[in-house]
């Protein structure tokens, strides 16, 4: 029976990190939970023991139920009835099943009926889901949304709402509008207090809203008359029960079917505030946005995991010339390539993870009391890094996952054409995960700070002091030398003093830091399991390398009156 968990023994190395003790240590609080629920945790071994076991229920249910409904329900997709959406049959069934499992609410404390589950683990889940269905990872994973309303909603919000999402109800976040995509300071969704009813009601159009008919959706809209940029912004709750939102469509897309993409129209809907008025894009988008890049870098990985399987077991299984196809050095290179984007990119997902953990368990902590000097010296530390590897994971792990299925296509040749092999719905639904939740080059905005405040080349000069085993020295050695690289480049873009050339270099350095850092996470990963990650270690580092060179010759080349060579307007 497949499991896509114990199926792949590198997430359970990635949930046994040693960061984890801090984690569970700040998660639990002295494992306070364990007298007043049975199901809470006596100590560390026993909290990790549920993770574990947790991982393997949602690894049976992706390997089994969610896989075997796949094909149907890209095939089916959901249905557009009246004003509302129904799911394909396939997609309701794996939304009983993960709730009959108790697989909602999972990192909701256990008071609201929650697990009270780290991200990390979580997070796991999502990549699990996504690897057998990554349309119905979106809906399952938007859950996510509760963590926001968690965080700045308020006591009487959480005890009404969160319980219902922990028993299997559904979640969308409605941001977008017909001409407010990236630019979400253009959200013009209007919100009038009403003194009459006693609420807010939202008037206008959303689109692009995956999972759009959903029990409860947290809404951007515009609440400060006369405002037409971010600070008029607020962030609203609405539920489904009291009505005014119809589905005016769902999208025809390329990809992701099992996933309703809607058009949605309110009319005078009801709604309560979340939080503080004019915060909405500010503060609350922000946070919401940064879960659903993690989320979405899941998704990437899952996606490139199952590419990554249906390439090898194809080469496996085609013989040309008289022999399997894997045994070509052509296609051997293929697959050992997209192996170590895949273990960097997972190495990356869940360093980033874990950082996000540590800050948000100290945030939740500060709402019970005030923190002692150390706590919030490591809350700053960690939202810092985990604030910094967002974007890169979710920047590489969406463009692995576009390139690990282009080349599991390309492994399968002319049966990858084909609809009767699974690889091309992993090809269509890999296409959006660099799009959505803020593309590629929006990442790289997102980072780039991070690259001219030095915070990536710190990381690196720390990584580079870690002690690893004999045979990664080398490879360490070599990361050093790339970091002297990247620095040297980005001093060059700095000095030039030109903000034409830092964007036009921006990506570059960006990737360069990225593949610099992954590389160190993966020589970390080899030196503690060398069986399960040398090789990979190996590979990459002969890939990084050359990349390395090849942005360090872009950037140390670009030139300020060479701009004008790439503009076309």
């Amino acid at each position: 029976m497949a499991n896509n968990y114990t199926d792949h023994p590198e997430l359970r190395f990635e949930l046994n990190h040693p960061l984890m003790k801090r984690i569970v240590e700040l998660k639990e609080r002295n494992f306070r939970d364990k007298n007043e629920f049975d199901y809470a945790p006596l100590d560390f071994e026993d909290a990790m023991d549920s993770y574990d076991r947790v991982l393997d229920i949602v690894g049976e249910i992706a390997g089994t139920t969610i896989a075997d409904n796949a094909e149907g329900v890209d095939l089916e997709g959901p249905h557009h009835e009246g004003d509302r959406v129904r799911y394909a049959s396939g997609t309701a069934a794996n939304l009983d099943a993960m709730v009959k499992a108790g697989m909602n609410g999972m990192t909701m404390p256990r008071r609201y009926n929650g697990l009270n589950f780290p991200i990390t683990p979580y997070t796991m889940c999502a990549e699990l889901v996504a690897a057998s269905d990554a349309g119905f990872g979106n809906i399952w994973s938007l859950q996510d949304c509760i963590e926001t309303l968690y965080e700045f909603g308020n006591e009487d919000q959480h005890s009404r709402f969160i319980p219902r999402i922990c028993a299997g109800e559904t979640m969308s976040m409605d941001l977008t509008e017909p001409d407010a995509g990236s630019d979400l300071q253009s959200v013009m969704l209007k919100a009038t207090y009403s003194e009459e009813q006693g609420c807010w009601l939202l008037n206008g159009v959303k689109r692009f809203i995956t999972n759009g008919d959903a029990d409860l959706h947290l809404v951007l809209a515009r609440s400060e008359e006369g405002t037409t940029d971010g600070r008029g912004l607020s962030m609203f709750i609405y539920d489904k029960r009291d009505g005014g939102v119809n589905v005016r469509r769902i999208e025809n897309k390329l990809g992701i079917h099992g996933s309703p993409t809607c058009e949605l129209v309110y009319k005078n809907a009801k709604a309560e505030l979340c939080g503080e008025r004019k915060l909405g894009l500010i503060k609350y988008v922000m946070a919401l946005m940064n879960g659903a890049r993690l989320g979405i870098a899941a998704q990437s990985v899952g996606i490139s995991q199952a590419a990554y399987n249906e390439g090898l077991a194809y080469a496996r299984d085609r013989e040309q010339f008289g022999k399997a196809i894997i045994n070509f050095p052509a296609v051997y290179d293929m697959l050992a390539l997209m192996k170590a984007k895949l273990d960097a990119g997972r190495a990356l997902l869940y360093q980033c993870a874990r950082y996000v953990d540590i800050y948000k368990a100290l945030d939740d902590i500060s709402r019970e009391r005030k923190l002692e000097a150390e706590e919030r010296k490591e809350q700053k530390l960690y939202a810092k890094l985990a604030d910094s590897l967002t974007p890169l994971a979710k920047g590489m792990n969406s463009e692995y996952c576009n390139q690990n299925t282009f080349d599991a296509l390309q492994i399968h040749g002319g049966s990858g054409f084909m609809m009767d092999y699974p690889i091309q719905r992993y090809y269509r639904d890999a296409r959006i995960t660099n799009i959505y939740e803020g593309t590629t080059q929006l990442q790289v905005v997102a980072a780039i700070r991070y690259v001219t405040n030095g915070s990536y080349l710190a990381q690196m000069r720390d990584f580079e002091a870690a002690e690893v085993s004999e045979s990664m020295k080398p490879l360490q050695a070599r990361a050093k030398a790339m970091a002297d690289k990247y620095e040297e480049a980005v001093n060059y873009v700095k000095e030039a003093k030109d903000a034409d050339l830092h964007d036009i270099c921006a990506r570059h350095l960006v990737e360069m830091a990225a593949d610099i850092i992954m590389l160190h996470l993966l020589l970390y990963n080899a030196t503690e399991n060398a069986e399960m990650f040398e090789k990979s270690a190996r590979v990459y580092t002969n890939f990084v390398e050359a990349e390395i060179a090849k942005h360090h010759v872009f950037v140390m080349n670009m030139t300020v009156d060479q701009l004008d060579n790439y503009r076309q307007a």
